[in-house]
Parts: C-alpha cells; structure tokens; sequence
C-alpha cells in the first residue's frame, strides 16, 4: 500500500537524520521527573517480580538495598515479594538499561540529546566487567562501584561533557564501525574513542589528581564502557520514529530474560510479547549452557539502528567471541538482516563489505514474509541471583512477537 510506503519513507528519515550528541550526567530524580521513591525502572517489556528471572530478582535486591530500601538482600526480598516496589519498564520514562537495567532515584544516567529532533534518553554508566549488578550480581563489591560511580566517576563525567558542549556520537560510531565495533559485543574503538575525546576536559575540570587518575583508569579499563552510550543513542533516535501512522518499521526491542517485546511505529506503544529465547555461545571457564539465563536487557535498541547483529559484519572478532562461527562468516549475518530492513545507514557504512550501510530499519512485514528473525549479539547471565555474566552469544527474537505485530497492524490498517 502506498500509505505504508510513504509512511516507513519518513520513519527511514527520521532515523537517518537524527544527530545524537551526549551532552550530560545527571541523577535520575533529575533525568526522569516521574521517578519516585521505591520505583524500580528495568529492562525490557512489563513484567511483575512473580515472573521475574533469577538475575532480575538478584538486581532488584540489590538496588533496594543500595537505595536504602531495605536493610539488606533478604529484607529487599521479602519487600519485593510483598510488592512495597513500584516495577515500570525503562522504556516508558525514554530510559534503556542493559541486561536487568536498574534505573532508581539515585544513580547518575548519561544524557544523549537528538538535536534534530529536541528529545532525550538516558541510561546508567556502564559498570565495567566482572560482577556487575547488571548482570545480577549484588554484593558489597557492586554497591560500592555503584556508589562511586553516583557520587564521584557520574559528577566527573557530567563536569566533562558540560565543559566541551557535549560529544557527538554519528560521526562517533561511523569512526568505530571502521575500526572493528559493532556496538554490542564489541565496543573497543569507541569506548577508546571516547575516552580520548573525554580526557581533556576531564583533566580540565578536575582539582583532585587521585580521582582524575581513577576515573581515566576505570574509563580505559572498560572496553564496554561505549555500550550504554550506544544504547541511550539508539534511544534518542527511535524516539521520534514512534506513532507514524502506517509505519511497520519497529521502534523498539527488548528483554528481561522472562519475555521478549517489541513496539512498531504504526501501532503506537504496545508491546507484542512472547517467551524469550536461550542464546547460543560461549562460556567462561567453569560455565556451561546449564548455568545460562534466558536473554534479557534493553540492549537491543542498537540492532533495531542497524548495529549489533546487524552490523557483524564490521566486527569480524566478535563472531568468534559470541560463538557465531569463523570471522570471515560475520558478513553473512549483516547481509541476512537486509532482508528484513528497509534500508542502508548512508553515514554508518562498512568498510570491508564495500562500503556497504547497515542494515536499517526493520519492517515486521519483511521479518514474517522472510521468517528471518532479527539476529541479536549478546552477554550470557547466570541463572541464579548474584552470579553475574558467564558467557556471550548470539539469540533470535522469537518470531511470534512479530507475528502479532504484523496482525496488529493490519486490523489498524484496514487490511484482512
């Protein structure tokens, strides 16, 4: 139909032309004025603690706890089961959080606004490796990280980004996609990148060399530091694309290791959910598939830009990482998302495939005629509450969200 046509025409430009620029680090309380106290922002689609996944569960503790919640991991337990905790999806307050992506009151959330188009997003400062509470874990080692990072590395950060205007991510993540990133699994060159545009005005603006050389350090260090910049920039450019009528381009895509969900522009806000699927990769040493938590997170707002999965085929190490074959196979993986995509990234192109734009815009259409399910790179969770990241690989959204989508939107189309 032609409506449709015109229609994903001006979802494509609207993603194509957004301009993405980090320009701050600020509480949550500030970032998110409807955010309260006891409310538990998380990844993913809606989803209740009766539902919720071990890893999730180990999260919301240990968040609850650290926001003086609760006195400690079985108090938080017991009030979460009693439902003294407000739970909402980050999504509906224009945040993203990786994997159980805990947004609270307190924590400091980086700021990526899309100049073109006026709107903002926000998600936490990555963690770093290890045990991590993104992964579940909730120990004391987590809430002090995640103490410093609130009260010393975030106000550092925000001090920076205010003093050069903020950093420009288009010209950013092109730079990166040449350099062998693909903004998921692999985020080396930008996190470096990053840090060598940050440096400066971090030395610019600090009085304390002690704390200035641990906040380089942990930035240098975190060669997933980008990721969470990467998925509040993804944010910042969907945003816009939502409620075009006659759109099928999808807007957003999510997990939270119980249900995977997406929204499509035509159909407004709605989730379409179905049970999450089990990534296939590989494991640390002492880790097998046994241990391993269904897939969860916000994270895969990159592949619905075009990165990601999507992109594999600029990041030929992460194939073998993520246990998707030999390197020369990642091409293969970014020409199979093509076919269910509208479009190439003009500005975001890939050197090694000929320059070739990345796969942009996913039409639901495109997924159910193909039966080609979006190809998504991933971390792997322990199952248990506490653990944290055992592995990384590669998961399919399950196509039945895709399906119901596509019904969906033909009832509003007026399509039999």
């Amino acid at each position: 139909m032609q409506r449709i046509e015109e229609a994903n025409q001006q979802a494509i430009e609207r993603m194509v032309t957004g301009d993405p620029v980090l320009v701050d680090v600020i509480p949550a309380a500030e970032a998110i004025s409807e955010l309260k106290e006891r409310m538990i922002l998380h990844a993913g689609p809606p989803v209740e603690w009766d539902r919720m996944c071990g890893p999730m569960r180990g999260a919301v503790m240990g968040i609850a706890v650290f926001e003086g919640w609760a006195d400690d991991l079985a108090d938080a337990e017991s009030k979460a089961a009693a439902g003294e905790f407000d739970f909402h999806p980050n999504h509906h307050f224009d945040a993203v959080g990786p994997m159980t992506g805990m947004t609270t009151v307190s924590q400091p959330l980086m700021v990526v606004e899309n100049k073109t188009f006026g709107n903002r997003a926000y998600c936490a400062i990555n963690e770093g490796l290890g045990k991590v509470m993104r992964f579940g874990g909730n120990d004391g080692e987590v809430l002090e990280r995640l103490g410093w990072l609130r009260d010393d590395f975030g106000p550092a950060l925000g001090r920076a980004l205010r003093h050069v205007n903020g950093v420009p991510l288009k010209s950013l993540v092109a730079r990166g996609l040449t350099m062998g990133d693909e903004m998921h699994q692999r985020n080396v060159a930008c996190s470096g990148l990053t840090l060598r545009a940050l440096s400066p005005p971090f030395v610019a603006t600090s009085d304390d060399n002690e704390a200035l050389a641990k906040a380089l350090a942990f930035l240098g260090g975190n060669d997933q530091f980008f990721l969470n910049i990467a998925m509040a920039m993804g944010k910042s450019i969907m945003d816009p694309v939502r409620d075009i009528e006659g759109a099928s381009v999808v807007t957003a895509m999510c997990r939270n290791g119980t249900d995977f969900g997406i929204r499509v522009s035509g159909t407004g806000d709605t989730w379409f959910t179905a049970p999450v699927e089990m990534p296939e990769g590989l494991y640390f040493p002492g880790f097998t598939e046994r241990d391993a938590n269904p897939d969860m997170g916000d994270s895969t707002i990159v592949e619905t830009i075009g990165l990601g999965g999507f992109a594999m085929g600029a990041a030929p190490a992460v194939a073998g990482f993520v246990g998707a074959g030999a390197a020369s196979e990642a091409g293969n993986y970014t020409r199979t998302m093509s076919e269910i995509t509208l479009a190439e990234n003009p500005e975001w192109t890939i050197p090694s495939m000929d320059y070739l734009g990345v796969p942009t815009g996913i039409d639901i259409r495109l997924v159910v005629e193909t039966g080609l399910a979006p190809t998504i790179n991933t971390g792997i969770a322990h199952r248990e509450p506490g653990v944290g990241q055992v592995g990384a690989g590669v998961v399919r959204a399950p196509m039945a969200c895709f399906e119901q989508a596509l019904l969906a939107f033909a009832d509003r189309m007026g399509v039999s």
